[in-house]
């Protein structure tokens, strides 16, 4: 599994500790920035995971910002996305049971790292429940 990460700069602290994550559980990331803490416009990232993303049905991707609601609204402008805002596990378990949500946004600001990591963990390891009732929904939006 490979997962194309970003964040903007009120996420790039838990974007460099994501990475970490994932390392140690051996899925393979590339990072398209930012490179440092400066301010820079999330949806310039949020383009760069998403197209990535949407190029490639193999690839996940994860964005990250202050509250990951913008990112989310940035990441779904682009056709074949299906970002979904991870708030606790369970929304992140439906997003990909149910949705098949290929890109997960985070928020850094007033969340604990440790929630973030559970959330991330389930979310990658929930498969798409491939029903024909969620099927035909995810053929609705697209």
């Amino acid at each position: 599994m490979k997962v194309i990460i970003g964040s903007d700069h009120a996420g790039f602290s838990v974007k460099e500790r994501l990475k970490c994550f994932l390392a140690e559980n051996n899925i393979e990331t590339e990072d398209v920035g930012p490179y440092s803490e400066d301010s820079v416009d999330y949806p310039d990232y949020a383009k760069k995971v998403a197209k990535k993303v949407a190029d490639n049905k193999e690839l996940k991707g994860i964005l990250i910002c202050g509250s990951g609601t913008g990112m989310a609204m940035a990441a779904n402008k682009i056709k074949g996305i299906r970002a979904a805002v991870g708030y606790d596990t369970y929304i992140a378990e439906m997003s990909r049971l149910h949705n098949d949500a290929n890109v997960l946004c985070l928020r850094e600001r007033e969340f604990p790292y440790e929630k973030t990591k559970e959330i991330v963990d389930v979310w990658l390891k929930t498969p798409f429940s491939n029903d024909e009732r969620h099927k035909r929904r995810i053929e609705k939006i697209e």
